[in-house]
């Protein structure tokens, strides 16, 4: 017995600095990639982008190249060092979602993590902005990095498009990529403004005054929760003669029962 038994606490006391190590080296990793871009960042802005190499970079972060080439594939793309982290982020909030969360305020907060991101160091941003504006390599980089935010959202509402709302049509992909696209514009807007502004004000209330207009114009067509198929309507309605009949969750928001019942009347 006590043979057999060693294997076990040999293996479970391994689970604990094993787990310690990864986010260790995460945060190494994640530190290094900062390092990198912090010195790309300052040799493009005193030698330009075009005059600046691989070789350089690497010798002002005190590295070798090989070790750039762990972390990035090419220059440009070391001025970008936590969207992939934040993409990670942003993924996990939509993943955790309540399960009644309307998904475009899912959406909303999700890429809320991207405003953090850059609100986490203004500085670095304005200046960064400056040069994606000056280079193009940079600016088409930048663009390439938005396209994996807007195609996680839009995968994500089109898992959550209420056929209910738009029945006998097939516009589903459609509504979904247009409010995803307008959840991505609404906070590419209110960034690039801030960063005009040099990084100051409240970026987050001014991202959630636009998060406002967005879910104006796309607050319908989306059930919270699962996919449609697998959840049951917030509310519904019917008339039979003089009666109206309205049965709703006792979550439903009230604007969705008050939605329902009026398309019930014929008055929406």
């Amino acid at each position: 017995m006590s043979q057999s038994a060693k294997p076990s606490r040999t293996q479970t006391n391994s689970d604990v600095p094993v787990s310690a190590a990864g986010t260790k080296a995460a945060a190494q990793r994640l530190k290094m990639r900062r390092e990198l871009a912090a010195a790309a960042m300052e040799l493009f802005a005193t030698k330009g982008y075009e005059a600046t190499t691989v070789d350089e970079i690497a010798a002002a972060a005190g590295v070798a190249r090989r070790t750039f080439f762990r972390h990035f594939r090419s220059k440009e793309e070391a001025i970008f060092p936590d969207h992939d982290d934040t993409l990670v982020r942003a993924e996990a909030v939509l993943n955790a979602a309540p399960p009644h969360e309307h998904p475009l305020d899912t959406v909303c907060r999700g890429i809320k993590e991207v405003m953090r991101m850059y609100a986490a160091s203004p500085a670095v941003s304005v200046e960064r902005y400056r040069l994606t504006r000056e280079v193009p390599t940079l600016r088409e980089r930048e663009i390439a990095s938005v396209a994996r935010y807007e195609r996680l959202f839009t995968r994500y509402l089109l898992g959550h498009f209420d056929e209910h709302a738009h029945p006998g049509d097939s516009d589903d992909p459609l509504l979904a990529e247009v409010a995803a696209s307008a959840v991505v514009t609404a906070h590419n807007h209110v960034l690039r403004r801030w960063l005009r502004a040099g990084g100051e004000g409240d970026v987050e209330a001014q991202l959630d005054h636009a998060f406002e207009i967005v879910r104006n114009a796309f607050g319908t067509g989306f059930a919270a929760g699962a996919p449609i198929s697998a959840e049951k309507p917030q509310a519904t309605a019917h008339t039979s003669g003089d009666v109206l009949v309205a049965v709703a969750r006792t979550d439903a928001p009230l604007d969705e029962v008050m939605r329902t019942i009026q398309r019930a009347l014929g008055t929406a």
